[in-house]
């Protein structure tokens, strides 16, 4: 993540997070993904009620992730997000998510990915993202076509 337009989201990792080996069962980064994506849309772009208040969702039509290390039940993890390309049609976001161990060293890498997502109606037709939802989105960009 190269960008200065980082969004950091604090986790607590949850009991219910964790699989019978008491690390974060992979599915669950997904999950991780979503809070900081969505925690980055309330407080930089809108919220998401107020997204599909516009006639449009952003659902994930891809995405990857590469484990480094596990996370377990009770882990203070971060999630950084940011916006990593944006189109009329499309934005990617790109995740890393890192456990501190309070050592005062460089957190620890657990996670790394991204989810790209589509600009659909509710009825799933292709649309453009809304010129107000660009504006804002296209301010901390890593890339766009827009220009």
């Amino acid at each position: 993540m190269a960008s200065k337009h980082i969004h950091h989201t604090t986790i607590r990792v949850l009991y219910g997070d964790t699989d019978a080996g008491g690390v974060v069962y992979n599915a669950n980064y997904l999950r991780f993904f979503e809070r900081g994506r969505t925690e980055l849309m309330r407080e930089w772009v809108l919220p998401y009620r107020e997204i599909e208040k516009l006639g449009f969702i952003l659902p994930v039509t891809e995405c990857w992730s590469r484990f480094k290390a596990p996370a377990y039940y009770d882990d203070l993890i971060i999630v950084e997000t940011e916006v990593a390309e944006l189109s009329r049609l499309k934005c990617k976001f790109s995740y890393r998510i890192m456990r501190e161990d309070g050592s005062g060293k460089k957190p620890r890498l657990l996670v790394k990915g991204y989810s790209v997502h589509a600009a659909v109606t509710p009825a799933g037709k292709l649309t453009r993202l809304p010129e107000e939802i660009i504006q804002k989105m296209s301010q901390f960009a890593v890339e766009s076509d827009l220009k």
